[in-house]
């Protein structure tokens, strides 16, 4: 039950998203790292005529070690939450996909750099490549400036989108803030598809942020602690012991997901933080050390073990010299253990290659 919230409100960014990556505590993830696609990987991919360098933490639970959320030194940008799909007869839109939905963030951040935005939502739809994935919804877009203080926009593609005409645009223009989660991102258009209240909130609440920013005029380490503010507004009942059936209704409602689960997955916890314990006791490293950076050999079930709740939360500023601040924070140990907010940050910066743009500004292509 992730959320993404973007904004082009701030007069000194002319891109800001945050993210929570809600999910499986004990799912094995690596941390935030420098990386190069294979070339093959990728949906319909094209040879590359230089290498690409990838930004991002990566799934390691499924051999296409795909992520949610990454961007390229080229300035390709990219995050994705689930659609929640509910009917099972549905074979055109599975449950689970035969394909990993982290995929098709890997599919555009590997994809050739010379390669426009709508060329690639083109591909994906027309080729049918973002079928047989389970239900997605995928910003993406180019960080560029064009003439002027505006920025190119960000397509928002979906397994449901059957047309380039249905694909819908957004951060093209300044001022605009917005948010996704596990809905379609035109949710609310109709009365069978409302905007979740954790999605309205979360975009209240990045105005106000960026509002106070802008008047106060704060520094960027200011704004970064006041944007994961936003990303920890809680409002999840207070019984973290809850089944998981019972409680993933309510994660509509909050921003942050704390840690919860029955019996099962409680004891599922204890046992992988005793396999972390051993560990420590065997080599010596400290526990945020232990981070997976490759598939635990210990954890014969999976990602579909321990409780559930946030487990990452990224920042992305991208200022108007293409300058880039990533942030992202760890809560979670690979063996389950809390880590102190602030404990696990890991922190690139960087400046797009390509960053200004001959393009008129235009919101959408």
């Amino acid at each position: 039950m992730c959320i993404a919230l973007l904004t082009t409100a701030h007069p000194e960014y002319a891109l800001i998203a945050i993210d929570n990556r809600d999910e499986y505590i004990l799912r094995p993830t690596s941390r935030p790292h420098w990386w190069a696609p294979v070339e093959d990987a990728t949906p319909s991919s094209a040879p590359r005529p230089v290498e690409i360098q990838v930004l991002s933490s990566r799934d390691l639970q499924r051999a296409e070690r795909g992520t949610w959320l990454g961007i390229t030194k080229g300035g390709n940008f990219a995050v994705l939450t689930n659609y929640r799909e509910t009917d099972t007869h549905d074979a055109v839109h599975p449950i689970h996909g035969k394909r990993s939905r982290g995929g098709m963030v890997t599919a555009w951040l590997g994809a050739d750099p010379d390669e426009s935005t709508s060329s690639f939502v083109r591909r994906m739809v027309e080729g049918g490549d973002v079928k047989g994935v389970g239900g997605f919804s995928l910003i993406c877009g180019k960080l560029r400036k064009t003439k002027g203080q505006e920025v190119e926009p960000l397509a928002i593609l979906s397994n449901r989108h059957d047309h380039m005409d249905h694909v819908p645009w957004v951060c093209g223009q300044r001022g605009g803030t917005y948010g996704l989660s596990n809905k379609t991102y035109t949710a609310g258009e109709t009365e069978d598809e409302l905007v979740w209240p954790k999605v309205q909130e979360g975009i209240e609440l990045l105005k106000e942020r960026i509002a106070w920013a802008v008047e106060r005029k704060i520094g960027e380490e200011e704004l970064i602690s006041d944007l994961y503010k936003v990303l920890d507004v809680n409002r999840f009942p207070d019984n973290y012991n809850m089944d998981l059936e019972e409680g993933i209704p309510l994660l509509k409602h909050t921003i942050y997901v704390p840690a919860f689960g029955g019996k099962a997955h409680q004891q599922e916890m204890e046992e992988a933080r005793e396999r972390g314990r051993k560990r420590a006791a065997e080599h010596g490293p400290t526990a945020l050390e232990l981070t997976a950076e490759v598939m635990p050999d210990d954890n014969p079930n999976g990602f579909s073990t321990g409780l559930y709740g946030t487990q990452r939360q990224t920042i992305v500023l991208v200022d108007w010299d293409g300058n880039v601040t990533y942030r992202e924070r760890s809560l979670w140990d690979s063996f389950g253990n809390p880590i102190p907010r602030g404990s696990g940050d890991v922190n690139f910066q960087f400046k797009v290659d390509g960053w200004e743009s001959r393009l008129e500004p235009q919101t959408h292509l």
